[in-house]
Protein backbone atom coordinates (compact mmCIF):
# COMPACT_ATOMS: atom_id res chain seq x y z
CA UNK A 1 0.00 0.00 0.00
CA UNK A 2 2.77 2.45 0.93
CA UNK A 3 6.53 2.12 1.02
CA UNK A 4 8.83 4.66 2.64
CA UNK A 5 12.48 4.42 1.73
CA UNK A 6 15.07 6.34 3.78
CA UNK A 7 12.48 8.98 4.67
CA UNK A 8 13.74 12.23 6.22
CA UNK A 9 11.25 14.82 7.44
CA UNK A 10 11.83 18.35 8.69
CA UNK A 11 9.70 20.69 10.77
CA UNK A 12 9.96 24.33 9.70
CA UNK A 13 9.28 26.81 12.50
CA UNK A 14 9.94 29.94 10.46
CA UNK A 15 8.76 31.12 7.08
CA UNK A 16 10.86 31.21 3.94
CA UNK A 17 13.23 34.13 3.44
CA UNK A 18 13.35 36.11 0.20
CA UNK A 19 15.73 33.60 -1.37
CA UNK A 20 13.13 30.83 -1.05
CA UNK A 21 15.16 28.97 1.56
CA UNK A 22 13.61 27.70 4.77
CA UNK A 23 15.19 28.76 8.04
CA UNK A 24 14.95 27.09 11.41
CA UNK A 25 14.36 23.59 10.02
CA UNK A 26 14.48 20.80 12.60
CA UNK A 27 14.78 17.22 11.44
CA UNK A 28 12.04 15.07 12.99
CA UNK A 29 12.37 11.79 11.04
CA UNK A 30 15.71 10.19 10.18
CA UNK A 31 16.29 7.62 7.39
CA UNK A 32 13.07 5.74 8.07
CA UNK A 33 12.23 2.81 5.82
CA UNK A 34 9.12 0.64 6.08
CA UNK A 35 6.26 -0.82 4.09
CA UNK A 36 2.65 -0.90 5.24
CA UNK A 37 0.46 -3.34 3.32
CA UNK A 38 -3.24 -3.17 2.58
CA UNK A 39 -5.29 -4.77 5.35
CA UNK A 40 -2.79 -4.17 8.16
CA UNK A 41 -3.79 -2.66 11.49
CA UNK A 42 -0.72 -0.70 12.61
CA UNK A 43 -0.11 1.16 15.89
CA UNK A 44 2.58 3.84 16.12
CA UNK A 45 3.98 4.40 19.61
CA UNK A 46 6.88 6.24 21.21
CA UNK A 47 7.87 9.04 23.59
CA UNK A 48 6.74 12.63 23.22
CA UNK A 49 8.59 14.31 20.36
CA UNK A 50 9.51 11.01 18.72
CA UNK A 51 8.08 12.08 15.35
CA UNK A 52 4.86 10.03 15.43
CA UNK A 53 2.54 12.81 14.26
CA UNK A 54 4.98 13.92 11.57
CA UNK A 55 5.15 10.39 10.21
CA UNK A 56 1.37 9.95 10.24
CA UNK A 57 0.76 13.22 8.42
CA UNK A 58 3.36 12.32 5.81
CA UNK A 59 1.54 9.03 5.21
CA UNK A 60 -1.72 10.97 4.87
CA UNK A 61 -0.17 13.27 2.28
CA UNK A 62 0.74 10.18 0.29
CA UNK A 63 -2.68 8.51 0.66
CA UNK A 64 -5.18 11.31 1.23
CA UNK A 65 -7.39 10.51 -1.77
CA UNK A 66 -8.09 7.10 -0.24
CA UNK A 67 -7.65 7.76 3.49
CA UNK A 68 -9.59 9.46 6.28
CA UNK A 69 -7.54 11.36 8.86
CA UNK A 70 -8.61 12.00 12.45
CA UNK A 71 -6.11 14.60 13.61
CA UNK A 72 -5.30 15.86 17.09
CA UNK A 73 -6.10 19.34 15.82
CA UNK A 74 -9.66 18.12 15.07
CA UNK A 75 -10.43 21.02 12.70
CA UNK A 76 -13.99 21.45 13.99
CA UNK A 77 -15.95 24.59 13.13
CA UNK A 78 -17.06 25.86 16.53
CA UNK A 79 -20.10 27.83 15.44
CA UNK A 80 -21.54 24.92 13.47
CA UNK A 81 -23.60 22.05 14.83
CA UNK A 82 -22.62 18.47 15.56
CA UNK A 83 -24.48 17.44 12.41
CA UNK A 84 -22.75 19.95 10.15
CA UNK A 85 -19.28 19.12 11.45
CA UNK A 86 -19.81 15.40 10.91
CA UNK A 87 -21.48 15.84 7.50
CA UNK A 88 -18.33 17.61 6.30
CA UNK A 89 -16.81 14.15 6.06
CA UNK A 90 -19.19 13.42 3.16
CA UNK A 91 -18.66 16.60 1.14
CA UNK A 92 -16.39 14.90 -1.39
CA UNK A 93 -19.01 12.22 -2.10
CA UNK A 94 -21.69 14.64 -3.33
CA UNK A 95 -22.27 17.45 -5.78
CA UNK A 96 -21.76 20.94 -4.34
CA UNK A 97 -25.46 21.75 -4.75
CA UNK A 98 -26.48 18.68 -2.74
CA UNK A 99 -24.05 19.70 -0.01
CA UNK A 100 -25.32 23.28 0.04
CA UNK A 101 -28.96 22.23 0.38
CA UNK A 102 -28.10 19.63 3.02
CA UNK A 103 -26.14 22.13 5.08
CA UNK A 104 -29.08 24.57 5.02
CA UNK A 105 -31.85 22.00 5.48
CA UNK A 106 -30.48 18.54 6.34
CA UNK A 107 -32.01 15.58 4.53
CA UNK A 108 -33.72 12.93 6.64
CA UNK A 109 -31.41 10.14 5.51
CA UNK A 110 -28.27 12.04 6.51
CA UNK A 111 -29.82 13.00 9.85
CA UNK A 112 -30.62 9.34 10.45
CA UNK A 113 -27.18 8.07 9.40
CA UNK A 114 -25.29 10.65 11.44
CA UNK A 115 -27.56 10.14 14.44
CA UNK A 116 -26.91 6.39 14.30
CA UNK A 117 -23.16 6.96 14.05
CA UNK A 118 -23.26 9.25 17.10
CA UNK A 119 -25.09 6.56 19.05
CA UNK A 120 -22.42 4.03 18.15
CA UNK A 121 -19.76 6.46 19.35
CA UNK A 122 -21.65 7.03 22.60
CA UNK A 123 -22.14 10.69 21.73
CA UNK A 124 -25.51 11.41 23.31
CA UNK A 125 -25.91 15.05 22.32
CA UNK A 126 -28.46 16.80 20.06
CA UNK A 127 -27.27 16.96 16.45
CA UNK A 128 -28.22 20.63 16.36
CA UNK A 129 -25.95 21.49 19.30
CA UNK A 130 -23.01 23.77 18.52
CA UNK A 131 -19.69 21.99 19.00
CA UNK A 132 -18.28 24.89 21.03
CA UNK A 133 -20.63 23.78 23.81
CA UNK A 134 -19.20 20.26 23.96
CA UNK A 135 -16.60 18.82 26.33
CA UNK A 136 -13.16 17.78 25.13
CA UNK A 137 -14.13 14.13 24.93
CA UNK A 138 -17.33 14.93 23.04
CA UNK A 139 -15.47 17.11 20.55
CA UNK A 140 -13.00 14.30 20.02
CA UNK A 141 -15.85 11.94 19.14
CA UNK A 142 -17.34 14.47 16.71
CA UNK A 143 -13.96 14.61 14.93
CA UNK A 144 -13.86 10.82 14.93
CA UNK A 145 -17.40 10.63 13.54
CA UNK A 146 -16.48 13.03 10.73
CA UNK A 147 -13.51 10.83 9.79
CA UNK A 148 -15.68 7.71 9.86
CA UNK A 149 -18.33 9.45 7.75
CA UNK A 150 -15.80 9.79 4.94
CA UNK A 151 -16.27 6.02 4.44
CA UNK A 152 -12.72 5.40 3.27
CA UNK A 153 -10.94 2.04 3.24
CA UNK A 154 -7.97 3.52 5.15
CA UNK A 155 -8.21 5.22 8.56
CA UNK A 156 -5.37 7.33 9.95
CA UNK A 157 -5.70 8.45 13.56
CA UNK A 158 -3.48 10.69 15.67
CA UNK A 159 -4.36 9.74 19.26
CA UNK A 160 -8.12 9.98 18.59
CA UNK A 161 -8.96 8.78 22.14
CA UNK A 162 -6.61 10.94 24.24
CA UNK A 163 -9.50 12.64 26.10
CA UNK A 164 -11.42 9.40 26.72
CA UNK A 165 -11.19 6.72 29.37
CA UNK A 166 -9.48 3.43 28.39
CA UNK A 167 -12.69 1.39 28.31
CA UNK A 168 -14.43 3.78 25.95
CA UNK A 169 -11.29 4.04 23.84
CA UNK A 170 -11.27 0.27 23.47
CA UNK A 171 -14.92 0.21 22.42
CA UNK A 172 -14.45 2.97 19.85
CA UNK A 173 -11.34 1.31 18.47
CA UNK A 174 -13.40 -1.81 17.75
CA UNK A 175 -15.71 0.32 15.59
CA UNK A 176 -12.79 1.81 13.69
CA UNK A 177 -11.16 -1.57 13.06
CA UNK A 178 -14.44 -3.07 11.89
CA UNK A 179 -15.15 -0.24 9.43
CA UNK A 180 -11.76 0.01 7.72
CA UNK A 181 -9.58 -2.46 5.85
CA UNK A 182 -6.39 -0.66 6.87
CA UNK A 183 -5.78 1.31 10.08
CA UNK A 184 -2.65 3.30 10.97
CA UNK A 185 -2.90 5.01 14.34
CA UNK A 186 -0.72 6.89 16.78
CA UNK A 187 -1.64 5.33 20.13
CA UNK A 188 -1.00 6.70 23.61
CA UNK A 189 -1.90 3.48 25.45
CA UNK A 190 0.82 0.87 24.83
CA UNK A 191 -1.37 -1.96 26.20
CA UNK A 192 -4.07 -1.06 23.69
CA UNK A 193 -1.45 -0.87 20.94
CA UNK A 194 -0.03 -4.31 21.69
CA UNK A 195 -3.38 -6.04 22.21
CA UNK A 196 -5.59 -4.57 19.49
CA UNK A 197 -3.28 -4.09 16.50
CA UNK A 198 -1.61 -6.57 14.15
CA UNK A 199 1.65 -4.66 14.10
CA UNK A 200 3.42 -2.13 16.33
CA UNK A 201 5.87 0.50 15.10
CA UNK A 202 7.89 2.42 17.70
CA UNK A 203 9.76 5.66 17.13
CA UNK A 204 12.31 7.34 19.37
CA UNK A 205 13.92 10.69 18.52
CA UNK A 206 12.77 10.39 14.93
CA UNK A 207 14.18 6.93 14.34
CA UNK A 208 12.45 3.59 13.88
CA UNK A 209 13.42 1.45 16.88
CA UNK A 210 10.80 -1.30 16.62
CA UNK A 211 8.69 -2.80 13.85
CA UNK A 212 7.09 -6.01 15.01
CA UNK A 213 4.07 -8.21 14.41
CA UNK A 214 1.76 -8.66 17.37
CA UNK A 215 2.82 -12.23 18.04
CA UNK A 216 6.52 -11.37 18.20
CA UNK A 217 6.57 -8.04 20.04
CA UNK A 218 9.62 -7.50 22.23
CA UNK A 219 7.99 -6.49 25.52
CA UNK A 220 11.33 -5.68 27.12
CA UNK A 221 12.27 -3.30 24.33
CA UNK A 222 8.94 -1.47 24.58
CA UNK A 223 9.22 -1.22 28.37
CA UNK A 224 12.69 0.29 28.01
CA UNK A 225 11.38 2.79 25.48
CA UNK A 226 8.62 3.87 27.84
CA UNK A 227 11.03 4.34 30.71
CA UNK A 228 12.87 7.08 28.84
CA UNK A 229 9.95 9.47 28.55
CA UNK A 230 6.23 9.82 29.03
CA UNK A 231 4.41 8.60 25.97
CA UNK A 232 2.30 11.15 24.13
Amino acid sequence: MITLDNLNLYHHKTASNNTGKRKGATQVIFDLSLTINKGEKVAIIGPSGAGKTSLLHHVYQCLQTSAALCSQRQGLVDNLSVFHNIFMGALARHHWLFNLINLMRPFKQDLHDIGLLCQQLELDEPLAKSVDKLSGGQRQRVALARALYQQQDIFLGDEPFSALDPLMASRLLEIILARHKTVIMVVHDRTLAMNAFDRVIALDKGRLVLDSKKQSINQQQISKLYQTDAVA
